[in-house]
């Protein structure tokens, strides 16, 4: 029997491509979705609003425009956030590293 709090083999450290991985790739693909979004809703009130002050096509375009840019600028946010926070996690592991 092992020290394993379920009673199995201890298989170490996590391997890569292991949890860690995953939920990175989930984070992204979150960034992916929320892009998406944002667009749509953004092209749905400037269209919208190009219907209740006649404007047609102008507020749409900006919409999209807006959505896009807003989206954008928080996945550059996140991504940097990202690389910062792997950055730091090599650091750490080149200097505790004998």
């Amino acid at each position: 029997m092992t020290g394993s709090p379920g009673g199995g083999a201890d298989d170490g450290p996590p391997k890569a491509g292991g949890a860690d991985e995953g939920s990175s790739i989930s984070r992204f693909a979150g960034v992916g979705l929320q892009f998406a979004l944002s667009i749509i809703v953004f092209l749905y009130a400037g269209q919208w609003l190009d219907r209740k002050l006649g404007t047609a096509p102008w507020l749409l375009l900006a919409g999209v425009f807006v959505g896009g840019a807003g989206s954008f600028y928080s996945m550059y946010r996140k991504l940097m956030a990202a690389q910062a926070r792997d950055e730091a996690i090599r650091k750490a592991k080149r200097e505790g590293a004998p």
